[in-house]
Protein backbone atom coordinates (compact mmCIF):
# COMPACT_ATOMS: atom_id res chain seq x y z
CA UNK A 1 0.00 0.00 0.00
CA UNK A 2 1.22 3.21 -0.83
CA UNK A 3 1.29 6.05 1.30
CA UNK A 4 -0.04 9.64 -0.85
CA UNK A 5 1.81 12.13 1.27
CA UNK A 6 0.39 15.67 0.31
CA UNK A 7 2.08 18.72 0.74
CA UNK A 8 0.14 21.45 2.20
CA UNK A 9 0.73 24.38 3.95
CA UNK A 10 -0.32 24.58 7.49
CA UNK A 11 -3.59 25.78 7.50
CA UNK A 12 -3.36 27.83 10.56
CA UNK A 13 -0.33 29.45 8.98
CA UNK A 14 -2.25 30.28 5.63
CA UNK A 15 -5.62 31.60 7.63
CA UNK A 16 -3.39 33.75 9.74
CA UNK A 17 -1.44 34.81 6.30
CA UNK A 18 -4.90 35.66 4.64
CA UNK A 19 -5.86 37.09 7.23
CA UNK A 20 -2.22 39.33 6.69
CA UNK A 21 -3.55 39.85 2.66
CA UNK A 22 -7.01 41.83 4.20
CA UNK A 23 -5.11 43.55 6.34
CA UNK A 24 -2.78 44.49 3.50
CA UNK A 25 -5.57 45.11 1.15
CA UNK A 26 -7.27 47.30 3.89
CA UNK A 27 -4.19 49.29 4.96
CA UNK A 28 -2.98 50.26 0.78
CA UNK A 29 -5.96 50.24 -0.77
CA UNK A 30 -8.74 51.15 1.92
CA UNK A 31 -10.62 48.41 0.39
CA UNK A 32 -11.42 44.47 1.09
CA UNK A 33 -10.37 41.60 -0.98
CA UNK A 34 -13.06 40.01 -4.03
CA UNK A 35 -12.94 38.66 -6.61
CA UNK A 36 -16.06 38.68 -8.38
CA UNK A 37 -15.36 41.95 -9.42
CA UNK A 38 -12.56 40.76 -11.59
CA UNK A 39 -14.76 38.49 -13.10
CA UNK A 40 -17.73 41.25 -13.90
CA UNK A 41 -15.22 43.12 -15.54
CA UNK A 42 -13.26 40.60 -18.06
CA UNK A 43 -16.76 39.96 -18.86
CA UNK A 44 -17.97 43.30 -19.23
CA UNK A 45 -14.67 44.23 -21.18
CA UNK A 46 -15.31 41.76 -23.57
CA UNK A 47 -18.98 42.69 -23.97
CA UNK A 48 -17.53 46.18 -24.77
CA UNK A 49 -15.35 44.92 -27.60
CA UNK A 50 -17.50 42.43 -29.17
CA UNK A 51 -20.49 44.19 -29.48
CA UNK A 52 -19.85 48.11 -28.13
CA UNK A 53 -23.27 49.40 -29.77
CA UNK A 54 -24.87 46.78 -27.48
CA UNK A 55 -23.31 47.90 -24.56
CA UNK A 56 -24.34 51.79 -25.28
CA UNK A 57 -27.58 50.93 -24.96
CA UNK A 58 -27.57 48.47 -22.21
CA UNK A 59 -28.22 50.44 -18.44
CA UNK A 60 -25.56 48.00 -17.10
CA UNK A 61 -22.55 47.95 -19.45
CA UNK A 62 -23.33 51.70 -19.87
CA UNK A 63 -22.06 52.29 -16.77
CA UNK A 64 -18.34 51.23 -17.47
CA UNK A 65 -18.45 53.21 -20.54
CA UNK A 66 -16.82 56.35 -18.89
CA UNK A 67 -13.32 56.25 -20.40
CA UNK A 68 -11.84 53.96 -17.72
CA UNK A 69 -10.79 50.48 -19.10
CA UNK A 70 -12.23 47.77 -16.95
CA UNK A 71 -9.96 45.64 -17.02
CA UNK A 72 -7.29 48.35 -15.61
CA UNK A 73 -8.91 47.99 -11.96
CA UNK A 74 -6.83 46.26 -9.19
CA UNK A 75 -9.35 43.32 -8.81
CA UNK A 76 -8.26 42.10 -11.95
CA UNK A 77 -4.79 42.43 -10.84
CA UNK A 78 -6.36 40.91 -7.40
CA UNK A 79 -7.82 37.88 -9.88
CA UNK A 80 -4.27 37.27 -12.43
CA UNK A 81 -2.34 37.01 -9.10
CA UNK A 82 -4.69 34.50 -7.45
CA UNK A 83 -4.27 32.38 -10.90
CA UNK A 84 -0.81 33.07 -10.92
CA UNK A 85 -0.06 32.26 -6.90
CA UNK A 86 -1.82 28.84 -7.48
CA UNK A 87 -0.46 27.95 -10.53
CA UNK A 88 3.39 28.87 -8.25
CA UNK A 89 1.87 26.52 -4.95
CA UNK A 90 1.22 23.48 -7.52
CA UNK A 91 4.50 23.75 -8.74
CA UNK A 92 6.50 24.37 -5.77
CA UNK A 93 4.33 21.37 -4.00
CA UNK A 94 5.01 19.31 -7.25
CA UNK A 95 1.42 18.53 -7.55
CA UNK A 96 1.32 20.40 -10.63
CA UNK A 97 -0.89 18.17 -13.19
CA UNK A 98 -4.26 17.36 -15.19
CA UNK A 99 -6.30 15.69 -12.86
CA UNK A 100 -9.88 15.18 -11.86
CA UNK A 101 -10.29 13.91 -7.98
CA UNK A 102 -13.28 12.49 -7.56
CA UNK A 103 -14.89 9.62 -5.41
CA UNK A 104 -15.61 5.64 -6.45
CA UNK A 105 -19.43 6.61 -7.32
CA UNK A 106 -18.84 9.28 -9.70
CA UNK A 107 -17.11 9.63 -12.68
CA UNK A 108 -14.67 12.03 -13.82
CA UNK A 109 -17.56 13.68 -16.41
CA UNK A 110 -20.28 13.99 -13.72
CA UNK A 111 -17.88 15.48 -11.34
CA UNK A 112 -16.69 17.86 -14.22
CA UNK A 113 -20.62 18.76 -14.76
CA UNK A 114 -21.08 19.18 -11.28
CA UNK A 115 -17.98 21.37 -10.59
CA UNK A 116 -18.79 23.63 -13.14
CA UNK A 117 -23.01 23.87 -12.56
CA UNK A 118 -21.36 24.73 -8.64
CA UNK A 119 -19.25 27.31 -10.41
CA UNK A 120 -21.76 29.00 -12.80
CA UNK A 121 -24.47 28.90 -9.39
CA UNK A 122 -21.49 30.18 -6.81
CA UNK A 123 -20.85 33.16 -9.76
CA UNK A 124 -24.57 33.85 -10.36
CA UNK A 125 -24.91 34.39 -6.40
CA UNK A 126 -22.12 36.38 -5.94
CA UNK A 127 -23.55 38.68 -8.48
CA UNK A 128 -27.28 38.60 -6.95
CA UNK A 129 -25.65 38.94 -3.37
CA UNK A 130 -22.94 41.84 -4.47
CA UNK A 131 -19.96 40.16 -3.77
CA UNK A 132 -18.27 36.69 -4.21
CA UNK A 133 -17.25 34.93 -0.52
CA UNK A 134 -14.24 37.26 0.07
CA UNK A 135 -15.51 40.07 -0.86
CA UNK A 136 -19.01 39.52 1.16
CA UNK A 137 -18.15 37.48 3.76
CA UNK A 138 -14.26 37.58 4.55
CA UNK A 139 -13.69 41.45 4.33
CA UNK A 140 -17.29 42.26 5.52
CA UNK A 141 -16.60 40.22 8.97
CA UNK A 142 -12.86 42.18 8.76
CA UNK A 143 -14.98 44.97 9.78
CA UNK A 144 -17.27 42.95 12.10
CA UNK A 145 -20.51 43.67 9.68
CA UNK A 146 -23.52 42.10 10.07
CA UNK A 147 -24.05 41.23 6.69
CA UNK A 148 -20.33 40.26 6.33
CA UNK A 149 -21.53 37.22 9.51
CA UNK A 150 -24.81 36.48 7.80
CA UNK A 151 -23.10 35.57 4.44
CA UNK A 152 -21.05 33.64 5.73
CA UNK A 153 -23.10 31.22 7.64
CA UNK A 154 -25.30 31.24 4.59
CA UNK A 155 -22.79 30.11 2.61
CA UNK A 156 -21.29 27.45 4.85
CA UNK A 157 -24.56 26.16 6.26
CA UNK A 158 -25.68 25.56 2.59
CA UNK A 159 -22.73 23.95 2.00
CA UNK A 160 -23.09 21.09 4.69
CA UNK A 161 -26.73 20.95 4.11
CA UNK A 162 -26.30 20.74 0.32
CA UNK A 163 -22.99 17.86 0.85
CA UNK A 164 -25.43 16.09 3.09
CA UNK A 165 -27.36 15.02 -0.43
CA UNK A 166 -24.61 15.12 -2.23
CA UNK A 167 -22.16 12.71 0.49
CA UNK A 168 -22.60 9.28 -1.41
CA UNK A 169 -21.00 10.41 -4.62
CA UNK A 170 -17.87 11.06 -2.74
CA UNK A 171 -17.67 8.26 -0.28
Amino acid sequence: MQSSQKNYMNPYLAGFLLGMVLLASFMISGRGLGASGAARNVAVSAVISAMPEYAEQSTFYGRFLNGENPMASWLVLLGIGMILGAFLSGALSNRLRLKTDHGPRISTRVRLLFATAGGLLFGLGAQFGRGCTSGSALSGMAVLSTGGMLTMMAIFGTGYLIAYFFRKLWT
